[in-house]
């Protein structure tokens, strides 16, 4: 039985964080536990309502006393894995050490139920000679997503060690000579195509950590085009996983913008899953195109998918705010979409749509001087 941990609200916020979690982790019912003065482990929390005993009766014996971990008013955040195991790990407002020598060693689970216990830590009370406030009114999630390194270290570090079993499994192949000849050729550039992705994902993160230390924003020119090429190729695969046809129209060559290539790709790639998603089960296509608008280069991601009704399109781009079903999206994707464009580009973006008919976002982003002369639209 669960015990009372707040007000309603925050009640609810909390129990969102823990079902956010029981999907990422395929099913399974996550809770938040408190090691009461009889030392025992209370439920406070689960991602469910009525969960089966055996989900929620932590072993202490075999998890906190093993680590010699079990304080009295300790909080942990945790769930049964297959064959019986716990992966608990406890409530916290700091993000955990960097890994020695920077090797991510800790399974995806644990991973998770980390960022999951950062999250629930937003909403504790401070520690004493500590004067930051409780957050009843703040979501957890968008507090974490205000600390952007934490975010890229989390996902930066399991990221890259992917790659490196990627890269391997691409020399087996390439080395594998009884395969068929077409055959190992389209598996090659499958992988390369998922290679390239998870380059450019890294390099993302790892920007967003250079921010984050207080690093300057890189600032470079870049073809605008090129990027937008390379956004659509590499989302398509990923579209196409879902059903969905993407399509790039790019009516411009040689037209540069000043600022982060990695901010425009961001843009795009948050613009191109949001329509994708809308689209799931429809036979239209997210059309992406690029094309110059007098001194401007129009940056346009359109689909036919279900909509955004009215009384929403005003706070869409607020962080936090999603018309998602509970468990796609953490509604700050636009809000990155409209800073990013803002603050990198100083362009603005405008979103045309109703529901049944698909939206059309369009982002307008200023052309600084070119070196060479500027064709007029």
């Amino acid at each position: 039985m669960e015990r009372d941990t707040g007000p309603d609200h925050v009640q609810e916020r909390r129990r969102e964080v823990l079902r956010k979690a029981s999907v990422a982790l395929r099913g399974p019912v996550v809770a938040l536990w408190e090691v009461s003065s009889q030392v025992e482990a209370v439920t406070l929390l689960t991602s469910t309502l009525n969960p089966p005993y055996h989900a929620t009766a932590l072993d202490l014996d075999g998890t906190l006393r093993r680590w010699g971990a079990l304080v009295q008013g300790s909080r942990w955040v945790g769930c049964r894995l297959d064959a019986g195991r716990w992966c608990v790990v406890p409530v916290s407002t700091q993000p955990p050490a960097p890994p020695p020598g920077g090797r991510e060693r800790r399974s995806r689970e644990r991973i998770t139920l980390d960022l999951v216990a950062l999250c629930l830590g937003q909403f504790e009370p401070p520690s004493p000679g500590r004067s930051r406030p409780r957050l009843p009114e703040s979501d957890a999630l968008l507090e974490l997503a205000r600390q952007p390194s934490v975010i890229a270290h989390e996902v930066a570090n399991p990221l890259t060690a992917a790659l490196v079993n990627l890269e391997l499994c691409v020399e087996r192949v390439r080395e594998e000579t009884s395969l068929e000849i077409r055959f190992r050729a389209a598996l090659l550039e499958e992988l390369g195509s998922v290679e390239d992705g998870m380059d450019q994902a890294i390099a993302f993160l790892r920007s967003i950590q250079e921010r984050a230390r207080g690093a300057l924003a890189r600032s470079e020119r870049f073809d605008a085009a090129q990027v937008v090429r390379s956004c659509v190729a590499l989302e398509r695969p990923l579209a196409r996983k879902r059903g969905v046809a993407l399509e790039g129209i790019v009516t411009v060559d040689g037209m540069f913008l000043r600022g982060d290539p990695n901010a425009l790709y961001q843009i795009l790639t948050n613009l191109i899953r949001n329509a994708v998603t809308a689209s799931r089960g429809r036979r239209a296509p997210v059309v992406v195109s690029l094309a110059q608008l007098g001194e401007t280069l129009r940056l346009t991601v359109e689909d036919q998918g279900v909509g955004i009704a009215a009384e929403h399109l005003a706070r869409i781009f607020e962080p936090g705010f999603t018309t998602s079903e509970f468990g796609p999206g953490t509604g700050t994707g636009l809000a990155v979409v409209r800073h990013l464009t803002g603050e990198v580009f100083g362009g603005r973006v405008e979103v045309d749509s109703a529901p049944g008919r698909g939206s059309t976002f369009r982002v307008t982003l200023p052309l600084p001087p070119q070196r060479t002369p500027v064709l007029r639209g």
